[in-house]
């Protein structure tokens, strides 16, 4: 590739305002020495004069930096002579990935034919020399001018590219949009269908309960005696944690058993509210008492009213209990509602500060529906992890493409592990944050390791896989935030490794 990248048009100045060399007069000799160039062979010399008239030439020296990986690439930069490194930072250290070391070779000016052109990498100077520094507007104006087909080509092939890549984008999106909405409907319908049981039960009950304290009152017992019934009724406390099914069931035996040898009808109903909420035969043998109906088979004076009582005690007991039950179902929809507007985050900007840890969770809420019952999710969440300058939707994109594809490998059985930490290597314009997703999976063979990130390449059965997943979250992570995503994998044990940079350049 010609060290180029992509450009812009911003005429004003050198780009990013990193040069602070000197510019001399664009005629005469800056002429000559565009002349034997193999970039502009076949311009006559009004052509060379205009280039030149165009552009300055700018003296550089070593360490100096013309240009920034990330930011918009303002102009077109032609090497007369010197040598110019382009650096890419990857993890914690710089690579130089390119070298412009021969007169002639160039690089940005791109945004001439693409607004959002950036740079790829950074150009800094590794021994001194000139260059020539054309504006992207003007380099666009002049080729408007000498070769106006080219000036098409070069759009066309721009616009392609950008409109691949956009409809690429918006299907994943689709896709993803469209199962997390199948996934999301499924995880509000069982709080939603058990909140409108609730409610119809709890009419029920209320209908019960004021038909219990009008037969109670038919059964023309006391004040005193009705006081301490509720004093009674306050006495039972249900169990602080789970009771066993068989002493439960044994419970409710035993007062189904106390009831029908009173005479009281359809004990057997009221028997597992009372039961469920704590209270037992001795408690009912004070009941009795309370009613002077006791005894066995006594139907004397108040055994009309136990019926009444226990249908009270019930409705009373089981009335809390569906409230309850209604407000847990009701705060699991509301959690799934946060969970969406976090992992959507419809209601904010577009580039904020992003906790990666909220948008895992939030994203594992959304994935809930696909998590197969044998698959643990292991949390290793840093305690001093920052938050980082991001595009949250799109990093949560990332986060459910890798835990899918995780959740995926371990073929229903297996342990999901998310971690997160932070590297503080301040030469790094503040630190990172690292997210790790692992599975203990069968593992990726090299050869399908090295290709994982290719668009279209995929492993899976047809109509399972587009091969689109992995290389969008390339594209997200290093195109759209400058960091950096790997894998590791052997047998066992797979990692995809992302690295975030806490800030982002404020032209990118």
């Amino acid at each position: 590739m010609p060290p180029g990248d992509q450009g812009g048009d911003q005429p004003g100045g050198p780009a990013g305002g990193q040069v602070g060399g000197q510019a001399s007069d664009p005629a005469g000799g800056l002429v000559d020495d565009l002349r034997g160039l193999p970039i502009v062979a076949g311009l006559h010399d009004e052509q060379l004069r205009q280039l030149a008239a165009a552009g300055e030439e700018v003296h550089v020296s070593p360490g100096q930096e013309l240009f920034r990986h990330g930011e918009y690439a303002d102009a077109w930069w032609v090497l007369i002579d010197g040598t110019i490194d382009l650096v890419r930072r990857t993890d914690r250290e710089e690579t130089v990935v390119g070298r412009m070391d021969e007169p002639g070779r160039w690089a940005g000016g791109f945004r001439a034919f693409d607004p959002q052109g950036v740079y790829l990498a950074t150009g800094r100077v590794a021994t001194a020399g000139r260059v020539l520094r054309v504006p992207a507007g003007r380099l666009r104006s002049l080729c408007d001018a000498w070769f106006p087909l080219g000036t098409h080509l070069i759009q066309g092939v721009f616009g392609t590219a950008r409109t691949i890549e956009s409809t690429v984008r918006q299907r994943d999106a689709l896709v993803t949009l469209g199962t997390l909405a199948a996934g999301l409907a499924h995880e509000i319908n069982n709080p939603a269908a058990a909140a409108v049981r609730a409610t119809q039960s709890l009419q029920a009950v209320c209908a019960t309960l004021l038909s219990a304290l009008n037969r109670l009152a038919g059964a023309e017992i006391s004040a005193s005696q009705f006081l301490q019934l509720d004093e009674l009724r306050r006495e039972v406390v249900p169990p602080p944690g789970p009771v066993d099914p068989l002493d439960l069931s044994d419970r409710q035996e035993d007062l189904s058993s106390w009831m029908a040898a009173r005479g009281v009808d359809r004990g057997w109903a009221f028997a597992p509210a009372l039961a469920a909420a704590g209270a037992d035969t001795a408690w009912c043998d004070r009941v009795g008492d309370v009613l002077g109906a006791g005894g066995l088979g006594d139907g004397a004076h108040g055994g009309a009213a136990l019926a009444p009582a226990f249908e009270w005690f019930a409705s009373t007991f089981d009335a809390p209990r569906l409230l309850t039950e209604i407000g847990e179902s009701t705060r699991r929809i509301s959690e799934l509602v946060s969970a969406v507007r976090t992992y959507s985050h419809l209601d904010q900007a577009s580039m904020q500060n992003v906790d990666v840890t909220q948008g895992l969770e939030s994203t594992l809420v959304m994935l809930r529906h696909k998590m197969p019952a044998r698959v643990r999710v292991e949390r290793r969440y840093g305690a001093d992890v920052p938050t980082v300058d991001a595009h949250a939707g799109e990093l949560n994109q990332v986060w459910t493409n890798l835990i899918d594809n995780a959740v995926d490998a371990m073929n229903g059985a297996g342990t999901l592990r998310l971690t997160t930490s932070h590297d503080d290597d301040t030469s790094a314009g503040g630190g990172a944050v690292i997210v790790e997703i692992g599975d203990d999976g069968p593992g990726m063979p090299p050869e399908v390791a090295a290709r994982a990130f290719e668009a279209f390449f995929t492993t899976k059965d047809v109509g399972k896989g587009t091969g689109l997943g992995l290389d969008i979250a390339r594209r997200i992570v290093v195109e759209r935030h400058c960091g950096t995503i790997t894998i590791e994998s052997k047998p066992g044990d797979t990692m995809i490794r992302v690295r975030l940079p806490l800030r982002q350049p404020s032209a990118s």
